[in-house]
């Protein structure tokens, strides 16, 4: 599967996620039950949550987009900075609803950690933009929006849970882990590969005698 294709899917996926959430916000009615809990106990925190967390999946799947890095930098910087802000107000409202959480220990340390590397991992890819180092910053892109993509895996391991008739309290502990580890061990595994590829791939070459004067 070509990369283009892998993107375009990517990009529908997070849409979708997105749209899921405002149609969550925009429509009480049909919020499941622990969603209606968030908001009847914290109804600006995960109004926060929500909104920042849509934007952040769409924002950052552009980013990933080559053709608008090249061709339309302004807009990639944008569009970056609105991600950035994006999960910092989704970030901290995720861990305050974390800390929170009815859902016990596992659940309020699963959904607490992954705000924290969230945090943690976009942070780091912005300072690192911000001083020049550009292969650094996408390799913690890669790592920032793979927990960005919880927002997606979280769904469709609540839709298999519910296809396997295993209660919502049950799974809820494990989804809190699940959702988000995998994603970040294999973004780790992706950055780790293609930094190995890129050292692999060069070659020596001639001195520089001006280098070795000056070193």
């Amino acid at each position: 599967m070509s990369k283009k294709i892998m993107w375009s899917l990517m990009l529908l996926s997070a849409i979708l996620v997105a749209l899921y959430a405002v149609v969550l916000l925009a429509m009480p009615g049909i919020r499941p039950p622990f969603i209606q809990n968030l908001f009847a106990r914290f109804p600006v925190v995960t109004l926060i949550h929500f909104l920042g967390g849509a934007v952040a999946i769409v924002a950052g799947a552009l980013q990933f987009s080559a053709s608008l890095r090249l061709r339309q930098w302004g807009l990639h910087r944008w569009l970056g900075r609105f991600y950035v802000l994006a999960i910092v107000f989704s970030g901290v409202a995720g861990l305050i609803l974390a800390v929170n959480s009815i859902g016990g220990l596992y659940v309020a340390s699963g959904f607490g950690l992954m705000a924290i590397f969230w945090l943690a991992t976009t942070l780091n890819a912005y300072r690192l933009i911000r001083i020049g180092n550009v292969k650094s910053h996408q390799n913690w892109m890669v790592r920032s929006y793979a927990v960005t993509l919880a927002g997606l895996t979280l769904r469709l391991y609540l839709g298999v849970s519910v296809i396997l008739g295993i209660k919502f309290f049950d799974a809820y502990p494990v989804l809190a882990w699940i959702c988000w580890v995998p994603n970040l061990l294999l973004a780790e595994w992706f950055v780790r590969r293609r930094m190995h590829g890129a050292h692999g791939s060069e070659k020596p070459g001639p001195v520089n005698s001006c280098k070795v004067m000056s070193a």
